[in-house]
């Protein structure tokens, strides 16, 4: 999964692909149980591009996004939210899974 680098990428992303952006951070327990996931459900839904979040790194995005918990995801397609999975709950796979499906 690739990392989320800048403001501009993101805003770029959005507008030119289908794209899930799980939001995360290092010290994050719940976020490291579900990486292990991540790459299965990457290739089980190819249509997606799956990036990164440091929710560090990028708080005020978090903000402006209302992600107050993580691990979080959101869907983008056509330059639109189309799904959110916000909550600071740890997932599972299936959850994930349920939630891109929403997406699409």
């Amino acid at each position: 999964m690739e990392n989320l680098q800048s403001h501009e990428q993101f805003q770029q992303l959005i507008n030119e692909r289908n794209v899930v952006f799980m939001f995360s951070a290092d010290w994050c327990p719940d976020c490291r149980v579900i990486e292990p996931a991540l790459p299965e459900l990457e290739q089980e839904n190819p249509e997606w591009t799956f990036i990164h979040v440091d929710r560090d790194a990028f708080i005020d995005l978090c903000a402006d996004h209302s992600i107050f918990g993580i691990p979080s995801f959101l869907a983008f397609k056509d330059g639109e939210e189309k799904a959110r999975f916000v909550s600071k709950d740890r997932k599972t796979p299936e959850e994930i899974q349920a939630f891109i499906d929403e997406a699409k």
